[in-house]
């Protein structure tokens, strides 16, 4: 075949993004041994994809040709590495890789073999690699994690917001539409203003990534890495050498356009009531687990709302001013028991409450826009529930992305009565949390801090931006946790 008959694939991994030259005749087989090259691998052990979310493997193949794929000139494909044959394609690669030991060696045996670092040749599994590669399709598929019912519901709808025809500005029939009447998207932001809705939804963020032209073809939901990517041979380990593969980006701080619950429901008094008995009696404070489910908020477009019908309350020592969580023996057991009545934890809930007049029952406003609405550690907590019970969600790379799990502060309101408020902190909090960058501070509970790098752990800049300017945050200066709020 001539040389203009050749043409280019791109091959993207977690180190970046590298070409490859070869021919529409060529198999997959040589496509992968060109990748191994190109990459410097000494094994076999990836897998290559035709889709950003590791879908529609590429399997290596003696007899299967590049063009029989589907693959052009420019296509890009996405390579991860991999841990033995159970992918997608787990019948194709474990035949591959039993036909290719059988070849080796006489005494082989279906129960246990050893993957050579050579390209798989055959496509065509006998019994026992195809009862083999049946279970491991099942159980990727058991790991696999299920959306909630809600999320399942909402994929049904298009979210867009009606309009009847305004008698005034509308020229056509009923059966007309036109600008000043037809549909609007749901995170319309003329519409949310006038609502007085302050982000939209999760589902109208994913809406809005996934129309115009492009449909969401380059669309992919990540998760924010603080941590430097290990495997890196170009250099020592940190912290004797870093480079710009490995190391993570810099952060800006940014506020979060959309929320994934919008609103908080308790289904009677009584529950809340239980609840704040404790603080009525002994003065001291108290944390709870929110038990319900998530259901659809009628009042945002695409909405989800959180119904409580149960708060649990851990062991704790608690006084006036701080609480300590203590290990729970019986947390699986609860978390069972919920399962069982269809429920399961959708958030926690704790007072901040100091009496001011006991005859008239008032309490003390503390919480505000001078001060503080939740402190830096109550940020930190929080983001570390939302890590521990995470948003499962299709359309990222590892099945999660996000938290529906709530954040409920129950403390005094301008009017000086008791009163409960919402938040969730941001994708961004949640990664500095889960990477051990943020950290509270002893004197100023509104304040947090960013820790400076060290031999044990390389921490990245984190920038926020006033009046234009950004600035950075070190270890020497600090944060309000406020930032962090999703209210």
């Amino acid at each position: 075949m001539s040389k203009t008959s050749k043409f280019v694939l791109r091959i993207q991994s977690a180190d970046g993004t590298k070409r490859i030259e070869t021919e529409p005749s060529s198999t997959t087989k040589t496509l992968y041994e060109l990748v191994r090259e190109v990459f410097g691998f000494n094994h076999y052990e990836f897998a290559l994809f035709r889709e950003r979310n590791f879908t529609k493997e590429v399997v290596s193949s003696g007899s299967q040709e590049v063009k029989d794929v589907g693959l052009k000139h420019g296509d890009i494909l996405y390579l991860r590495l991999v841990e033995g044959p159970s992918t997608s394609k787990a019948a194709e690669r474990s035949a591959s890789v039993n036909s290719l030991a059988s070849s080796h060696s006489s005494t082989f045996s279906n129960a246990s073999f050893s993957r050579e670092a050579t390209p798989s040749t055959s496509s065509k599994p006998s019994t026992s690699a195809a009862a083999a590669a049946t279970a491991a399709v099942a159980t990727e598929s058991s790991t696999i994690p299920q959306e909630d019912a809600v999320d399942l519901e909402l994929y049904k709808q298009d979210g867009r917001i009606k309009r009847d025809r305004d008698e005034k500005l509308c020229r056509h029939n009923s059966n007309g539409r036109c600008v000043h009447c037809s549909a609007l998207e749901p995170w319309d932001e003329n519409y949310l203003k006038e609502q007085k809705i302050k982000h939209f939804s999760f589902h109208s963020y994913l809406k809005k990534l996934t129309s115009g032209a492009a449909r969401g073809k380059f669309v992919a939901l990540e998760d924010l890495n603080c941590k430097i990517k290990s495997g890196c041979r170009d250099h020592p380990p940190w912290p004797k050498g870093i480079c710009s593969k490995c190391q993570p980006s810099a952060i800006t701080l940014n506020r979060q356009p959309y929320r994934h619950v919008d609103n908080v429901m308790f289904e009677n008094t009584g529950i809340v009531e239980r609840f704040l008995n404790y603080w009525r009696t002994t003065g001291h404070q108290r944390i709870g687990f929110l038990f319900g489910k998530y259901e659809i908020h009628p009042d945002v477009p695409l909405g989800i709302r959180a119904r409580v019908a149960a708060i649990y309350e851990p062991p704790q020592e608690s006084n006036r001013d701080s609480i300590r969580l203590l290990d729970d023996p019986h947390d699986a057991d609860v978390d069972e028991l919920a399962r069982q009545l269809g429920l399961q934890r959708v958030g926690w809930i704790f007072t901040d409450l100091l009496s001011e007049n006991l005859a008239s029952g008032t309490v003390k406003h503390v919480r505000n826009i001078k001060t503080h609405f939740l402190t830096a550690q109550e940020c930190i907590l929080a983001g570390h529930l939302q890590n521990k019970y995470p948003n499962r969600c299709k359309d990222s790379s590892n099945g999660y992305f996000g938290s529906k799990f709530v954040t409920v502060c129950v403390t005094g309101d301008e009017k000086k009565q008791v009163h409960m408020e919402g938040y969730a902190v941001s994708a961004q909090c949640m990664a500095l949390v889960r990477d051990n960058c943020l950290i509270p501070t002893k004197d100023a509970p509104e304040l947090g801090y960013i820790r400076e790098s060290s031999d044990k752990q390389y921490v990245p800049d984190v920038y926020y931006k006033v009046g234009g300017q950004f600035h950075a945050i070190n270890y020497a200066s600090s944060l309000r946790g406020n930032g962090f709020c999703i209210i």
